[in-house]
């Protein structure tokens, strides 16, 4: 089942209307996104609680890991260079953190509020290798503009 981007973002703007918490709008999107797509294991959100360090946040799927610095892995990538990860195999990623074993691919966008810091990453695993294309990369990163432009 590949996810319907149009139905998913209008869902998303329903149920985050008029709401600014950013950890709520966080706990919403993470559900909705984790099961829009069958490709979708753990999907969830690192928030930036301190300089050059993310903690985990809300999250659907398996335990994540609880602390990456920005100077580690693919989350920590998206966060340092404030730039989309896509990674077709995330044993060819250089520093790569393995919070699951059973994770193939990932696909990490930067989430920022609506003065333009960071304040996360969203984090999209998937057991299948290659899992994550453009247009994921792309529709997920409108609807986290669209949501987290409330945020504060």
């Amino acid at each position: 089942m590949k996810v319907d981007y149009d139905t998913l973002a209008k869902s998303i703007a329903s149920l985050t209307e008029g709401e600014t918490d950013a950890v709520a709008l966080m706990a919403t999107v993470a559900c909705e996104v984790h099961h829009a797509d069958d490709r979708f294991d753990w999907t969830g959100f690192y928030r930036v609680v301190a300089p050059e360090l993310l903690k985990i946040g809300p999250y659907q799927g398996g335990h994540g890991c609880l602390v990456i610095p920005f100077a580690r892995g693919v989350c920590g990538a998206a966060a340092r260079t404030g730039e989309v990860q896509l990674v077709a195999d995330v044993d060819a990623f250089p520093g790569h953190i393995a919070c699951a074993s059973s994770t193939r691919s990932e696909l990490v966008l930067p989430v920022f509020d609506g003065a333009g810091s960071l304040i996360g990453v969203f984090d999209i695993d998937s057991n299948q290798p290659d899992a994550f294309d453009t247009l994921d990369a792309t529709a997920l990163t409108e609807i986290l503009q669209r949501v987290f432009a409330q945020a504060k």
